[in-house]
Parts: structure tokens; sequence; C-alpha cells
């Protein structure tokens, strides 16, 4: 334990507690108003919180060396489970969509799972001198967004699209791959864009942001209102006005909104300092990785984990265009924890053999 990075460990498990509080805080009006139990989502996410530590100690002490030959299997299973959110009986449609399977005793999104088995994955394959490797890595990028994007969930895809390009590039690939990449990432975004009209909705509403305030505008004015009344300093720990059933996702992906109402600017700009310090640490440990799946690994999670943050930090400040992604640590979501614990577990083994 005296080999791990502990700025990493301690700023984990503060953000762990503060989301804790943050769900509490947020959810216990809306939590009443529909399960009659203002504890519902604390009780929920103080379980996943318990799983997740677990996780976490469990990969901090597990040689992430031994992953290298479990890439392949971790990978197979996180395809299937994304196959198996479509099958009756499995998989759960819910709010028009497919993104959950039944365990029996618990709800899985496949999704959160497929984000650290790309990263174990890719490392390893990366890791090796294998040349041309552009025609497959874009096959295999392809068959997993197909699947992500029929659930649908475009804001994972655009995380996991992002994930595995950086990855790609951090294991040398030339400016030329990325020049042939850029393109069809391009158009490819603009067709989903268009083929769906609530996405197409959601970037009307970005664009033109004033109009239809009671629409499609509607959650990113709320948003707005929640940043604008927190000021300087917030209203105080406990004092929102938005989490009153007024701003839509409050405990998941826009609990930022309330985070900066409550804490305002300072307090808004210290979670962003929290956040730029994992991907801190978590780079700087990467570098100091004796061998190249350790030094991609480390860099793999780090980089999935800081694009969902700076995706939820700019569409939560009207930056881009509203998509539904979770605060990592902070949000509520079982699955999203406990992957996100379970993945800062492998790169703390990982600091702990540099």
């Amino acid at each position: 334990m005296r080999n791990i990075d502990h700025v990493l460990l301690a700023v984990v498990a503060f953000l762990t507690i503060f989301g804790l509080f943050m769900i509490y805080d947020a959810s216990s009006v809306i939590a009443f108003r529909d399960f009659g139990d203002k504890y519902h989502y604390i009780k929920e996410q103080c379980i996943n919180a318990v799983l997740g530590i677990i996780a976490l100690g469990f990969f901090t002490f597990f040689d992430y060396k031994k992953l290298y030959n479990l890439s392949v299997p971790i990978l197979l299973i996180a395809i299937g489970m994304l196959i198996a959110v479509f099958i009756p009986g499995i998989g759960i449609y819910a709010l028009g969509a497919h993104r959950w399977i039944n365990l029996g005793v618990t709800v899985l999104q496949p999704a959160e799972f497929v984000k650290l088995s790309l990263a174990i994955y890719l490392s390893a394959w990366f890791s090796t001198k294998e040349r041309g490797r552009l025609p497959a890595f874009g096959l295999l990028m392809g068959f997993v967004l197909l699947l992500i994007m029929a659930q649908p969930d475009m804001g994972t895809a655009s995380i996991i699209m992002f994930e595995a390009v950086l990855l790609y590039f951090l294991s040398g690939a030339t400016i030329a791959h990325f020049l042939m990449l850029i393109p069809v990432l391009g158009i490819g975004g603009v067709v989903l864009i268009l083929i769906a009209p609530y996405r197409l909705a959601r970037l009307t509403s970005f664009l033109h942001a004033g109009d239809n305030f009671e629409g499609t505008s509607y959650h990113v004015r709320q948003i707005l209102i929640a940043l604008g009344s927190g000021g300087l300093f917030g209203v105080g720990a406990g004092n929102s006005l938005q989490k009153f059933a007024y701003l839509p996702e409050n405990v998941t992906d826009s609990i930022f909104a309330i985070i900066a109402e409550e804490f305002g600017f300072i307090g808004s700009f210290g979670l962003i300092l929290l956040f730029v310090m994992i991907m801190w640490r978590g780079f700087v440990i990467s570098a100091r990785s004796k061998d190249t799946f350790g030094k991609l690994l480390s860099a793999g999670i780090i980089c999935f984990l800081g694009v969902q943050a700076v995706i939820n930090f700019a569409a939560m400040t009207a930056l881009i265009p509203l998509t539904g992604v979770p605060l990592p640590f902070i949000s509520y979501g079982g699955s999203a924890l406990i992957v996100d614990l379970a993945a800062i577990g492998i790169v703390l083994n990982i600091s702990k053999q540099h």
C-alpha cells in the first residue's frame, strides 16, 4: 500500500463520498414523490458504493498483467451483454431504450462495462508490434458502436469512440491514420443526428437556446437557471431550488447543475480541478509504467473517465448539445460507479509496480 498513488486514491475517495452526499441532497424530494421514501436513491447508491469499493480493493491487489491474457474473454463477455439487452426476458426496455439487462438480484448497464473492457482489450492489442491494424480496429469499433447506437445511447458511444481513438493515437499511430478517421467520424456523427428526431431536436435547441423554453430548450434553461442562481459562492448546501423537480435528471446526468447552484462557481471550479488531478495522476502513472500494456491501460482508463467528465461539464454549461452522460463518481448509477471504481483499482495496481 505504501507504493500506490495516494493522491489519486484520496481524490477518488473524496469524490465518491461527495457524490453520495449530493445524491441524497438532490434526490430527497423526487424520491419521496416517486417512491414515498426520501432515502430511496441514497440507499441504493450506498450499496453500489460498497460494491465499488470492494471492486477497487480487489483490482488494487490483482496483478494487472494477468488482464493481458484475459482481455479477449473480457471483451467477448462485454459484447455478449450488449447483445443481451435486445433479448426479451433478459434485456429491459425502459424510457425508450434497450440499455439494461436483468440479473435477477440487480440490473446492469452493459455499456458501462464495455468502456473498461475495451480499455483492457485495446491496450493488450496495441502493446504488440502488429502493423496494418487500422482496418481491423475500424471493424471492431464499428461493430461495438453499432450495438450501442442501437440501444440507442449516443453519449456512451461518443465516450467509447474518443477512448478508442485516443488509445490508438497513444499506441503510436501516424497522423495519416487520423486524417483518414476524421471525415468518417464526422460524416457518421452527422448521419446519426439527422436520422434520430430527438437528437436533431437537441441540436436545434442548442443552436437556438432562446426558443421554445417549454419544449426542447426546457432542460437547458433549467440547467442555466441553476448555474446562474449559484453565483460565485452558491446558495448553500441543501438549499437548491432546482432539485424540487424543476430540473430533469437532477440525480444522474444533471447533478453538476445542482452542485453549481449550491456551491457556486468556486465549488464547481474546485470539483473540475479534482477531475483534472485524476487525469494528471493517471497519466503520470502511465508514463512511469515499466511495460507498454501498463502504460496503455492506465492511459485508456483515464481517457474514458476524463472524456466522460469533460462531456458532462460541457453539456451542463451549454458548450455542446445536451447529452445523457453521467458524471463519474458523482451521478447516481450502480453500473457506472462500480466500473469506475474498479478501473481506478487497476490504475492503482499499475502505480504500485512502477
